[in-house]
């Protein structure tokens, strides 16, 4: 079966941004920010995109390309006889199906509170009543798995009508739709009566900071959220580098990618913590920020009800352009392997995601007495731990090693392919960094990852 391409360079672009930009720049970035004290946090994160994961991007990116697999298959094309890294293809695989069983389940979350607030539910309504709105929420069984399901069915749509035809043009639409709404809430961010101080806390690292956490936990908090971001280690970028021919270099296409991502969560901040500023609500407020502080933000500010349809429906956006984005990759993968239809993979994974997803729907409500990482923890909990401890940062270090070592595709490979084209070329002199100093990165994160969950 001949290769799908994608139409145009933009379209590429927008696809490997969709799958980057999403709720970890739109909640978790806020939240983590907001926790580790804004502006230092936001210092070594743009570090960690620059040193770490925008490279490691560049070489998923360069295996796909070099492939013109998904993750399932591009290892085992590519490897050298009698070597095992076709492995890693399985659990890239695994990878993007956990994903997908709680990414969605949160992405309905997303899309169920654009619609509270185009109703105006939470006109008028108290802290505690917004409060026991989200708690509502997580309590149903019938708006998690609901919500959830219609999610996946309509990501699923988008992938089965095809690449150029429904994923490349819903992409752009959407991609295009999210930044202008994000622009526009910047910018009414910054006529609130509080953006002096919400601007400060981001963007000025205060070293007062360090009395509460120490600068390694944020600095290993930045690592993971730069990783996370980028969706790196997993294949959810190989896939588009599939899709490409040889015009462009990649390493530049990466940092285009990258720099899309990275103003996304900056721009998030700028709306989130000028509005908390203004309203004098916590900046830590933690996960909560998105569903409960934000709410009673918009439920204050004049024109509130708008304000905060406006930035649910840039969340959704956000969020289901991963979900088309992740999806496509399992549907090339069932492609890939069983020289399936796209049309046939499609249809397969439905109920591969639904049924997958139930632990994480059920785990707020009706299975909430089953506590899988120990007192307190729900399936959302596991499963985050399985993909953001343990599958993106070992995903990520097989790639890098994969294009390092002489038993590995090689450097001098991955060099010469991530070098063809136009562009903004790979620096050719740093296979050092990439031998020691990327995977002794990676490893730290994932040793503390471990060290966080035993605390």
């Amino acid at each position: 079966m001949q290769r799908e391409r994608l139409g145009s360079r933009l379209g590429f672009i927008f696809m490997g941004a969709s799958c980057a930009i999403g709720l970890g720049n739109i909640w978790r970035f806020p939240f983590l920010a907001g926790t580790y004290g804004g502006g230092l946090f936001l210092l070594i994160f743009i570090g960690c995109m620059l040193l770490l994961a925008l490279p490691i991007m560049a070489v998923e990116f360069t295996v796909g390309r070099a492939s013109q697999k998904s993750i399932i298959r591009s290892f085992h094309d590519l490897q050298p006889k009698g070597t095992k890294w076709w492995i890693m293809g399985w659990a890239g695989l695994v990878g993007n199906y956990i994903l997908m069983m709680f990414y969605t389940v949160i992405a309905g979350w997303m899309a169920y509170y654009f619609v509270k607030m185009i109703r105006g539910d939470f006109v008028n309504a108290t802290p505690d009543q917004i409060g026991a709105s989200f708690g509502g929420l997580l309590g149903s069984a019938g708006l998690n798995v609901g919500w959830g399901v219609a999610i996946i069915l309509l990501g699923m749509f988008v992938c089965a009508m095809g690449l150029r035809k429904s994923v490349e043009i819903v992409t752009k639409i959407m991609m295009s739709g999210l930044m202008i709404i994000l622009i526009i809430l910047a910018i009414h961010g910054l006529t609130l009566s509080g953006n002096a101080e919400g601007l400060k806390f981001l963007f000025i690292p205060r070293l007062e900071v360090l009395q509460e956490h120490s600068l390694f936990t944020i600095i290993f908090a930045a690592m993971g959220q730069a990783f996370f971001s980028l969706s790196v280690g997993m294949g959810s970028m190989a896939i588009f580098g599939s899709y490409i021919g040889k015009e462009r270099r990649l390493f530049g296409e990466s940092v285009y990618v990258g720099c899309l991502d990275l103003s996304v969560s900056i721009m998030s901040g700028i709306v989130i913590f000028t509005a908390v500023f203004s309203y004098n609500l916590a900046p830590g407020a933690g996960p909560g920020l998105v569903f409960i502080t934000l709410p009673n933000v918009f439920a204050n500010m004049p024109l509130g009800r708008f304000w905060g349809s406006m930035f649910f429906l840039f969340i959704s956006f956000a969020a289901f352009t991963t979900v088309i984005a992740v999806f496509e990759n399992l549907v090339a993968c069932l492609m890939d392997l069983f020289d399936w239809s796209r049309m046939k993979a499609s249809i397969i994974n439905i109920p591969i995601v639904i049924l997958g997803s139930l632990p994480v729907a059920l785990g707020f409500n009706a299975w909430s007495h089953i506590e899988p990482m120990g007192s307190g923890t729900v399936f959302l909990d596991l499963y985050d731990f399985i993909l953001s401890n343990n599958i993106l940062p070992l995903g990520s270090l097989v790639y890098v090693l994969f294009c390092m070592v002489k038993k590995g595709w090689g450097w001098d490979n991955f060099i010469a392919e991530v070098n063809t084209g136009n562009g903004l070329k790979f620096p050719t002199n740093i296979k050092w960094y990439f031998t020691y100093i990327v995977p002794a990165a990676i490893m730290l994160i994932f040793i503390m990852g471990y060290i966080n969950m035993f605390k």
